[in-house]
């Protein structure tokens, strides 16, 4: 990725005509609700994400995100803000790497949708899967910071630490292509053979569940926050598709980026088109091992299976985006090209569906 093309994610920008606040009612709300406000308050709208419109919110004292749920028609089960605050408040409390959450308001009055609060966290947030600018041991150390981030968070009690009905234990593949068959229908702008193929294919092949924890849905490099100069997990951020499920979900969604072609994985994380080994970037056989010795599996079983279901989901996410250019609720201008995404993904699913043994 180019630095003008980084330049278009990262960041801060004016906010959207669209996505526009009521900043006195915000501010009022923000006073009787977080601890320590105090305006007065600047906004701006962050660059990057394609679902929830998100926020820098700046006064002389701290620096705040605000999360919100866009506003217009959705897709049923979409946009979840509150079930991010209620991830992020659990997790937060057991010193998990996330943001410091602050409040919840589920009153559409006060900005027109809702949303939450949390800190900003100071840090690196690296968009490039190929980390240009480090060297071969600092991309290593990277990966494997990330690869113990997420054991971590597959290793949590979730019933102990609140969370026992943050999902439904078992079925959770089953379920989990149900869903993304429905929004993906949903959302159709154009038909894509191999779709279709894999809606029929992938309920007649699901692996059992054989374990269950929290899982993020979209764990990938541009997804969190680093240390300024170590190689350390500060916040995961995007909890928006979390729930409890299969933690076999979540690493080979992660392992999806070594493998995806490009233009099919999850956007600019995904390095499937170039050498990782030449750039000092863990394999995912060693991937694999470390994610096993850290939560005490054997192995991670039928990786094709995995990758063809990541891919079929992501094609079902990207035509979301595109869905909801269409419907003129995108939250980001870049959300175009996702129509063009989804039946690369698809293609690159199909693909792995037909080693894994149609």
């Amino acid at each position: 990725m180019t630095l003008p093309e980084i330049d278009v994610f990262a960041g801060v920008k004016p906010v959207e005509a669209r996505f526009t606040l009521d900043e006195a009612r915000l501010s009022a709300w923000m006073r009787q609700n977080v601890e320590g406000f105090d305006g007065p308050m600047t906004m701006a709208q962050f660059k990057g994400g394609q679902s929830n419109p998100t926020y820098q919110l700046t006064t002389p004292g701290a620096v705040y995100v605000l999360r919100r749920k866009p506003p217009g028609v959705l897709l049923p089960s979409a946009h979840a803000v509150d079930r991010e605050f209620k991830v992020i408040s659990a997790l937060h409390a057991e010193e998990f790497p996330v943001a410091r959450p602050y409040a919840l308001c589920t009153d559409d009055t006060v900005i027109g949708s809702m949303f939450y609060i949390m800190a900003k966290v100071d840090g690196r947030i690296l968009w490039d899967g190929a980390l240009p600018n480090h060297t071969p041991d600092q991309r290593r150390a990277i990966y494997m910071a990330q690869v113990a981030t997420l054991a971590q968070l597959h290793s949590l009690d979730y019933a102990a630490i609140g969370l026992g009905d943050y999902g439904r234990p078992g079925n959770y593949f089953a379920r989990q292509v149900d869903r993304w068959t429905r929004q993906y229908e949903a959302s159709k702008t154009v038909s894509i053979p191999e779709m279709d193929a894999l809606i029929a294919w992938l309920p007649r092949t699901l692996p059992q569940d054989d374990q269950t924890s929290i899982v993020h849905g979209d764990f990938r490099l541009d997804n969190m926050v680093l240390h300024a100069d170590q190689p350390r997990v500060l916040a995961v951020l995007d909890w928006e598709l979390s729930t409890l499920g299969s933690p076999l979900a979540d690493i080979t969604y992660f392992l999806t980026n070594w493998v995806a072609p490009e233009g099919a994985g999850a956007g600019r994380a995904a390095f499937g088109h170039l050498d990782a080994a030449a750039l000092g970037i863990p394999s995912i056989e060693e991937m694999a091992r470390e994610y096993c010795r850290l939560t005490g599996r054997a192995d991670l079983p039928n990786l094709d299976w995995y990758f063809a279901y990541n891919l079929f989901r992501l094609a079902a996410i990207f035509q979301g985006i595109a869905g909801r250019v269409r419907d003129g609720t995108a939250a980001s201008s870049q959300a175009s090209d996702y129509g063009a995404r989804a039946g690369a993904a698809g293609r690159a699913a199909w693909a792995f569906a037909k080693s894994a043994g149609v």
